[in-house]
């Protein structure tokens, strides 16, 4: 479940940063221009492009949403120090004798 959402999450998100690319700015910038007589004008590609950048951020604040809510339910809360501890070995307490010579 937490796959199939973060992958729908992630083409989401690229889906955005193409849409915002392509919208077209005041100054121009890499908007998909403006040649004469396209398949619709300027005003219903604006209002086309705004659709559909606010249905995909709805899209990918609900699935960051519930990528937040699934992490919080699959993981118990854990202390970093405790697994430390766990995983030195424990010292010997005491002094140290010396062996040999």
């Amino acid at each position: 479940m937490e796959t199939l959402v973060l992958t729908i999450h992630i083409l989401i998100a690229v889906a955005l940063v193409v849409v915002v690319l392509l919208q077209r700015s005041e100054g121009g910038g890499l908007g998909i221009g403006g040649g004469g007589g396209g398949f619709m004008t300027a005003r219903g590609t604006a209002n086309l492009m705004t659709r559909t950048t606010t249905i995909l951020a709805i899209g990918f604040f609900t699935t960051t949403i519930i990528l937040a809510i699934l992490a919080g339910y699959s993981t118990e809360p854990a202390s970093i120090v405790d697994e430390v501890l766990q995983q030195t070995p424990a010292q010997p307490s005491g002094p140290t004798v010396p062996t040999g010579q």
